[in-house]
């Protein structure tokens, strides 16, 4: 209970004092390159993460940074639990921004400063959203800005990975930019599978082998999804064969 308590006061506390430093921030967008620009505002929000995560207790290891590329590139990823942007966001030093659900611009600051990290907002009632949804990340992505998506739709909880949407296909090659899969394991131990109580786990991140985009032209979209699909699902299950090797 002592670390729910603690986590979740750091997670709503913190953004208030932050709100100085964005302003900040924003002015110096004219004088800085988009890199630059992404790196700055990154700053906070991966303090924020990792603030987070230190109250967690929890232990992770990153595996394959070095397989980052150069540019622009699409996360995806599959979806464990709550705790994976906030994991992802501490671990991955590409700045990356996301697909939120509409509801979330209600909320200030938080709504702040997702739009200066070019996050994409949804209303999942409204199938134009969507599609319009679709539309901002290929142009988000086009004007130099990495983003991640989880094609899932919904946090699996460890039940093993979901079956992948077919919207990051339309994505990546509508951008040209290629496909980095990444791999997570452990973020629901912290709280969904604990009745929503925060606890201390072990996560692993897995950056896996970019797909180029003349990969992403030849592949046809039910051979891409198969393709991002199959790496990322056998990462995972080999993370989990080893865990429960470890355990005997």
């Amino acid at each position: 209970m002592y670390n729910s308590i603690r986590t979740f006061s750091f997670l709503f506390g913190y953004l208030p004092f932050s709100l100085k430093d964005l302003r900040n921030m924003q002015k110096q967008k004219d004088l800085l390159s988009t890199a630059e620009y992404d790196q700055l505002v990154h700053q906070q929000p991966k303090k924020w993460a990792n603030g987070i995560l230190k109250r967690t207790k929890s232990t992770f290891t990153v595996k394959g940074l070095d397989l980052l590329p150069e540019g622009p590139v699409l996360f995806v990823s599959n979806h464990e639990g709550n705790f994976d942007i906030p994991a992802l966001i501490a671990h991955i030093p590409k700045p990356f921004s996301f697909m939120s659900k509409i509801e979330v611009k209600k909320l200030p600051i938080i709504r702040d400063w997702m739009e200066a990290m070019n996050c994409v907002f949804i209303d999942r009632t409204d199938r134009r959203s969507a599609m319009r949804s679709i539309t901002d990340m290929i142009s988000t992505l086009q004007a130099g800005h990495s983003m991640i998506i989880f094609p899932e739709g919904t946090r699996s909880k460890k039940n093993g990975v979901q079956e992948f949407k077919s919207g990051f296909t339309r994505i990546a090659k509508g951008a040209e930019v290629p496909i980095v899969p990444i791999a997570i394991v452990g973020t629901s131990d912290i709280m969904e599978n604990n009745n929503n109580k925060i606890k201390a786990a072990h996560v692993e991140i897995h950056v896996l082998e970019a797909i180029p985009v003349e990969h992403i032209k030849e592949l046809s979209s039910k051979q891409l999804i198969e393709t991002v699909q199959n790496v990322i699902t056998q990462k995972v299950n080999e993370i989990h064969l080893e865990r429960t090797q470890m355990r005997k």
